[in-house]
């Protein structure tokens, strides 16, 4: 092998979502001498990026005071919110909207045509932003992280070099900022190896699946933003839905699954489909067309589950460290707030010493702290989830306890225990008609013929074990049909369709073995969603 091409920085940002967006923008504003560099695995800025969203404009004021004047493509005011409990053929609207779910003053966006939005204004202050760039290691030495190695370009399934091979490059610099969001395939290896998690609960995490619709336009409201739970998750199953109402005659839309379910033969992307044929929804959508989908892992564990933010050399923020606001719904202003504030640290001290101490003494983590207790109540049920809620809304998060998080994964019951709860399912008409039309609408891409990233320590427990306790429960909880068991004259054995993966890393969180480990495909492999 060939000496790799270096390049060198003072600051290497791996992600170019809000939080390392933010970061790099607020860093130049303040040390613009500082050489900043943000690398983006996806093939162009936002392209991998998915979030409901709702945004808070607070951090994004403070950052581009004038962005009101040039908003993000997509980028509706909030005009009114509605509240449901759903059942099977109805439901009922809560005359009032929990304070969390209160949108005034907030936006609709896009987050991937925000982010596309953010990056130029950022290389307008002399960031350098590479996509296409996987980081497919951190660098360390001595036992500090100096930087990232992007990963080999050209690489067969079997290990040898095609012709268009070429070596990634190193990438080092002095400090290193992870904003990978959820999972971060970086971070999870990191916090491991110096501990960062030894005094926080384990993290826990959500799916959420989303579509953009194309609908009449005379059936849209914009800024219109309704959020339900009930139907048809059951009482024992976290889920809820959102849907909001943009311009142009388009309805985003979407249903968010709690990984700590516990029935092995659940299905979210089942849940979704369903959710969509409501009463309330499916009038909405008859006769339109799907435009963009896809799905991502959403970081749920909050207050009692933040790890240690800083090691030696590099720092975690945003959906990396687990800042979503999980009553709100919202994370894009915990994490872009997370970014300014590690952008005005090193600033003002040339180091990542201390990072974790600011995080914790800063509002993000104070509005952490008031919300830790609404999603552990709902590991109890829907009922006490709900009383629950209505007692930390009314004490302001004041309780003198803090509820357990527990790992996602241990939370599955195998098969001979488990309750197979009623599903009360409907017969459904709205595409997509099955998890691999869904994949054509997330635009994803892989060539063939790379290595398989998501690799399985032991296939062979998937035959034997796994079937025989948990039923293969990856052919149920991956959205997008990648693990399958077939049958040939072999034997049984799984299949995993590489080339289908929408890079949510559900698969990664919710297996119950731990032996999913999802590593990054080459640069620019993966989703191309649109406006998502």
């Amino acid at each position: 092998m060939s000496e790799r091409d270096v390049m060198e920085y003072d600051v290497v940002t791996v992600g170019a979502g809000p939080a390392g967006l933010a970061f790099a923008i607020r860093l130049k504003q303040l040390k613009p001498d500082l050489s900043v560099c943000v690398i983006e695995k996806a093939s162009t800025i936002g392209a991998q990026i998915l979030s409901g969203a709702v945004i808070e404009p607070g951090p994004l004021d403070e950052l581009l005071p004038g962005w009101r004047d040039n908003p993000p493509p997509i980028c509706v005011p909030a005009t009114e919110d509605e509240f449901w409990f759903l059942t099977r053929t109805g439901g009922f609207k809560f005359p009032i909207v929990p304070p969390q779910m209160n949108n005034h003053g907030n936006f609709i966006v896009s987050l991937g045509a925000t982010c596309a939005w953010l990056a130029p204004q950022a290389e307008a202050l002399g960031v350098e932003i590479y996509p296409g760039f996987a980081a497919a290691e951190t660098l360390i030495e001595q036992g500090r992280v100096v930087g990232v190695r992007i990963g080999d370009m050209g690489v067969a399934k079997d290990g040898s070099h095609k012709p268009g091979y070429t070596q990634g490059i190193d990438i080092r610099a002095r400090i290193t900022v992870l904003a990978e969001g959820a999972r971060g395939h970086l971070a999870k290896p990191l916090i491991k190896q110096y501990g960062l998690d030894a005094g926080s609960d384990p993290q826990s995490y959500s799916i959420g699946i989303k579509e953009l619709w194309q609908v009449p336009e005379d059936r849209v409201n914009p800024g219109k933003i309704v959020h339900s739970l009930g139907w048809p998750a059951d009482s024992r199953t976290y889920g809820g839905s959102f849907l909001y109402h943009l311009t142009g005659g388009r309805i985003a839309l979407g249903y968010v699954s709690g990984l700590d379910y516990r029935d092995p033969n659940y299905q979210p992307y089942e849940a979704f489909q369903q959710w969509k044929h409501h009463p309330t929804v499916k009038p909405l959508l008859d006769g339109g067309s799907i435009l963009s989908a896809g799905a991502r892992a959403i970081v749920t564990g909050g207050y009692q589950s933040l790890p240690k933010t800083e090691m030696p050399g590099a720092i975690l923020i945003g959906c990396d460290a687990g800042l979503v606001n999980v009553p709100k719904i919202k994370g894009v202003h915990q994490a872009m707030r997370s970014g300014m504030l590690a952008a005005e640290h090193i600033a003002s001290t040339d180091a990542v010493e201390g990072w974790d101490a600011k995080l914790r003494g800063s509002v993000v983590y104070s509005e952490l702290k008031k919300v830790r207790n609404f999603k552990p109540g709902f590991k109890k049920g829907l009922w006490f989830g709900l009383i629950n809620s209505g007692w930390e809304t009314v004490t302001g998060g004041a309780s003198p306890w803090t509820l357990k998080v527990k790992s996602d994964h241990a939370s599955l019951q195998k098969l001979s225990e488990a309750e197979t709860p009623k599903r009360d399912y409907v017969d459904r008409s709205l595409a997509p008609r099955d998890r691999l039309a869904g994949v054509y609408y997330a635009a994803t891409e892989h060539d063939e013929d790379q290595p398989v990233h998501l690799r399985v320590e032991n296939t062979d427990v998937c035959v034997t074990k796994c079937a025989e306790e948990y039923g293969n429960p990856c052919t149920r909880f991956c959205p997008a049909g990648v693990y399958e068991m077939v049958e040939d004259e072999a034997g049984k054995r799984l299949q995993i369709n590489a080339a289908n993966c929408v890079h949510c890393k559900t698969c990664d969180i919710k297996d119950p073995y731990q032996i999913i480990n999802w590593v990054t495909p080459e640069g620019a492999a993966g989703p191309n969603y649109q406006n998502l």
